[in-house]
């Protein structure tokens, strides 16, 4: 298939370039896969050359990283509206992990950040520079810290270490829902057994939030 050259041209505001060659690294992402794509194709596809592609991002891990993070805000965003029909913390992070879990796993890009399969590429992308945890826990920091204000959640959680605990438990569910419906019950009974009593106080017992 012929490389095409789009006759995009980058806006001024460095802001908004650099949203342009993202969006355009994506749609050349899905067309051939990440790890087929060039900077040189991303540079066609922005209607620019490639070294003004590495003007914006210094190379080409840079720029994937920065797409995860833009396509994982994006989810994020979905995902607060979805935890604000839930009343309770335990709804919340068993519900919300699913709801996290199953639309990222299906999205080329994100799945780097999520799946066990792409460890490999994954690890100088997103391991080395803490950006799995980073993520995680600008997702759940702020509806963990309500639900320590409703007394939902022990005090004395490490935020650093529950963010590592969450995106460990991304990974699973990520091999669980590929072979699995999301709507299964036994991903909601394990994470309840076996997740959510990580973060209760101690007087409440993972059958009282059950229920």
């Amino acid at each position: 298939m012929a490389r095409r050259k789009t006759g995009n041209v980058l806006s001024e505001d460095v802001d908004e370039a650099r949203k342009q060659i993202m969006v355009a690294a994506e749609k050349v992402f899905q067309r051939y896969g990440v790890s087929k794509t060039t900077m040189d194709d991303i540079g066609r596809e922005a209607g620019v050359s490639r070294p003004t592609v590495y003007r914006y991002f210094g190379d080409r891990d840079t720029l994937i990283s920065a797409i995860i993070e833009r396509r994982s805000r994006m989810l994020f965003a979905k995902a607060r509206k979805f935890l604000l029909e839930k009343e309770t913390f335990a709804d919340q992070l068993v519900e919300g992990l699913i709801f996290l879990v199953d639309r990222g796993r299906r999205d080329p890009l994100i799945r780097i950040l999520v799946s066990p399969e792409h460890m490999q590429m994954a690890e100088p992308l997103v391991g080395a520079s803490g950006l799995a945890a980073r993520l995680t826990a600008e997702m759940w920091d702020p509806v963990i810290e309500r639900a320590m204000e409703r007394g939902e959640v022990r005090r004395d959680v490490d935020r650093e270490k529950m963010a590592e605990w969450i995106a460990l438990v991304q990974f699973i569910l990520v091999g669980r829902l590929d072979f699995d419906r999301p709507d299964d019950p036994e991903h909601r009974d394990m994470l309840r057994t076996f997740v959510l009593p990580a973060f209760l106080p101690s007087a409440v017992p993972a059958a009282t939030a059950k229920s």
